[in-house]
């Protein structure tokens, strides 16, 4: 037995206790023994034989054939999408294929548009106002919003959309009737229909209409940048998506104002004035999609627009049967005027989605728009018209806001 000293530990001294010095020899040489025969068989055929038995032994540069159960396969490893599973991470496929790359989508809208204050169009007998542009309302017209795009790169991180919509005839007409009715602008006397003078149409009028016709039409192309995870790999872990958006687009805003008179006649005189707004320039974005139920998800998409925008205001004069006006030195009344200013755009689209399977989805939204620093034609309607400089007004101190709802379907393969 050991003595008690410094040197040997508790620990020691106690496992030494049970064992003759010669015995721990003897379990030294049996250990070797099984490690020396341990690195012969691994050196050994793959296959070794012994009383009837064969087995199989696998070498150590071998790799396992079987994968573990739990085994997830790493997402940086080449493309991870190329063999998805239903446990491979980022897969939604449960039928255990890849997830779609392209998607593409349809959607009505019923819109409107915020309008200016209106300016007189038409006196009564009595010198009082009996029709302003403002009785041309804005009423909620059909339009169509198309999307296309897909997903780059093995994590589907990143993606290219393109998108379109636009909304036509927008507006309403109004008349005002009884007699007596004076239009405005004023005409010079030197300004003529086929030799007519043109104030005989504009005065004393039996009845006048005012009408709007207006139209939108937006293009975008964006590239996105997923922050975490695509809305279409959303799944009860993964509730939340967001990405970022940046790209070009194009917004055109253009409105038209036509004043009719007599408008119960057979051929009136109109004068159109047409304000038209081509809004160019980069935009910037993001999108936030929440899975609150196994198949319902809420969106969000709000983005922002610096541009440039080329005005144009056109203004014509002529009868329905399309007879020209001219001023007194024969050129027709058909003026057009351009010119530019700096503009913004703000939009926000809010919408629900039932995601009816991994690869079609139907939604309804709502979506507003407003858009600064642009020309109506509201602002620039005459009030006299004596010389083509009459015509030229240029005023893009105006805004709007374009804002309904919208309803769709969106495919993905």
């Amino acid at each position: 037995m050991l003595p008690h000293t410094p040197e040997h530990p508790v620990a020691c001294r106690t496992a030494m206790h049970f064992a003759s010095p010669a015995s721990m020899i003897g379990i030294g040489i049996v250990a070797v023994a099984a490690t020396l025969q341990a690195v012969a068989a691994a050196s050994e055929p793959a296959q070794a034989e012994g009383d009837g038995l064969t087995v199989a032994v696998r070498t150590v540069d071998e790799p396992n054939p079987e994968s573990p159960p739990l085994y997830v396969a790493d997402p940086g490893g080449g493309d991870p999408f190329s063999t998805c599973t239903t446990s491979a991470v980022g897969c939604l496929d449960t039928a255990g294929g890849c997830p779609p790359r392209w998607f593409a989508s349809t959607s009505g809208l019923v819109m409107t548009r915020t309008l200016p204050s209106g300016v007189p169009v038409s006196l009564g007998p009595g010198g009082g106002v009996a029709l302003t542009t403002a009785d041309a309302s804005a009423n909620w017209p059909g339009g169509v919003d198309l999307r296309l795009g897909g997903w780059l790169g093995p994590q589907q991180r990143h993606g290219v959309e393109a998108i379109y919509w636009g909304l036509y005839n927008i507006g309403t007409a109004a008349e005002a009737g009884g007699g007596g009715l004076d239009a405005i602008p004023a005409l010079a006397g030197s300004i003529t229909v086929a030799g007519t003078p043109a104030t005989n149409f504009f005065t004393n009028a039996s009845e006048q209409q005012i009408a709007r016709n207006d139209l939108v039409n937006d293009v975008e192309i964006n590239w996105l940048y997923s922050v975490g995870r695509h809305p279409e790999l959303l799944d009860e872990d993964h509730r939340l998506s967001w990405l970022w958006l940046a790209g070009f687009r194009f917004f055109q805003l253009e409105d038209t104002l036509t004043l009719q008179s007599p408008f119960d006649s057979g051929n009136p005189l109109s004068l159109a004035v047409t304000s038209n707004n081509l809004l160019f320039g980069g935009q910037v974005g993001s999108r936030l999609d929440w899975r609150f139920a196994p198949r319902l998800r809420l969106a969000a998409v709000p983005k922002i627009m610096l541009a440039g925008n080329a005005v144009t205001n056109t203004s014509v004069m002529a009868t329905e049967s399309g007879t020209p006006a001219a001023f007194a030195s024969g050129a027709p009344v058909n003026v057009r005027t351009t010119g530019s200013s700096f503009a913004y755009l703000g939009s926000v689209d809010g919408l629900i989605a039932w995601d009816v399977t991994t690869r079609w989805s139907l939604w309804i939204g709502y979506r507003v728009v407003g858009v600064g620093n642009i020309m109506q034609s509201d602002a620039i309607w005459p009030t006299t018209i004596t010389s083509p400089d009459s015509l030229t007004a240029i005023d893009t101190g105006g805004e709007t806001v374009i804002h309904g709802g919208f309803a769709g379907f969106e495919g993905r393969y």
